[in-house]
């Protein structure tokens, strides 16, 4: 499939058609990444784990637990 890459401010955009977005995934606002390989470019979506998500917890941005109340049916704490 053929697309037109074009200027978007000082950088270049291309547009991803629809079949390519729907198998990957992908919509408005998905994180992905761009690279080059061997003189091609690449776009992959990025997909976060839990891993990847809890590795950005620091010592700093931990926020301390927040008391949520007594139980309002089985829970168990």
């Amino acid at each position: 499939m053929k697309t037109v890459v074009q200027k978007w401010g000082n950088s270049l955009g291309i547009r991803i058609p629809a079949p390519f977005a729907r198998e990957c995934n992908i919509s408005n606002g998905s994180a992905v990444d761009v690279y080059e390989h061997d003189g091609t470019l690449v776009v992959v979506p990025r997909r976060l784990d839990l891993e990847t998500l809890l590795s950005g917890i620091t010592a700093e941005n931990l926020h301390e637990s927040a008391d949520t109340g007594a139980p309002s049916g089985l829970e168990e704490w």
